[in-house]
């Protein structure tokens, strides 16, 4: 069927209605960072203290996804941007159910970031660079990923042989070499309250 025979069909509930039942503004929380930076242990305990707070969240991972939605995708260069592609448009659907979408990937290429940023609303994306020396993360190396790219076992490794074009003015800039997690996370709550994505919530 051609995409000439595909209409949008809109909705009569907007994403401002959904945003307005559960009390947030939808958000895209895109961390950005090396393999090994601590960008899925900090997304985990952000999305657990917004959920005490009373906030509607979703968190993807980015080996996660690899066993579902893009299990079909390898490693090389263009299947990195499809990878994200899809990330994007799946976090766009999040954002426009109302939610704050916490998306844990590497996507190491400054074009596809900017590609899920303009799939949303302006301020819908705030970028977080979880910026780790190269050297912490090697060291940390939770997977063993480092020493398999090191060892020649493993390909376009990003960071050893495949290049890593960090964020030049991220929204929120975590430099994690010495750093605990609960202070990386009350550095996001804070922009997120300062920002009005959410209010805390009174006990």
């Amino acid at each position: 069927m051609s995409k000439n025979n595909i209409v949008w069909h809109d909705q009569h509930i907007t994403k401002k209605d959904r945003a307005k039942l559960i009390r947030q503004k939808p958000c895209i929380l895109w961390f950005t960072g090396l393999s090994g930076s601590g960008k899925s242990t900090i997304a985990n305990a952000l999305e657990g203290l917004l959920y005490n707070n009373g906030n509607f969240t979703y968190l993807l991972d980015g080996d996660n996804v690899r066993h579902g939605l893009n299990r079909d995708l390898g490693f090389d260069n263009s299947s990195r941007v499809e990878n994200i592609r899809r990330v994007g448009e799946v976090a766009k659907l999040f954002v426009d159910s109302g939610q704050i979408i916490l998306t844990a990937f590497i996507s190491p290429f400054q074009s596809d970031r900017r590609l899920v940023k303009e799939l949303v609303e302006d301020k819908e994306f705030i970028e977080i660079f979880v910026d780790t020396p190269l050297e912490i993360c090697e060291q940390r190396d939770p997977k063993g990923l480092y020493k398999k790219a090191r060892a020649g076992e493993i390909k376009d490794f990003t960071g050893i042989d495949s290049p890593y074009e960090a964020p030049t003015q991220a929204d929120i800039h975590i430099q994690n070499d010495n750093i605990s997690v609960e202070k990386a996370c009350e550095q996001i709550i804070d922009y997120m309250i300062k920002h009005g994505y959410i209010k805390r919530r009174e006990d």
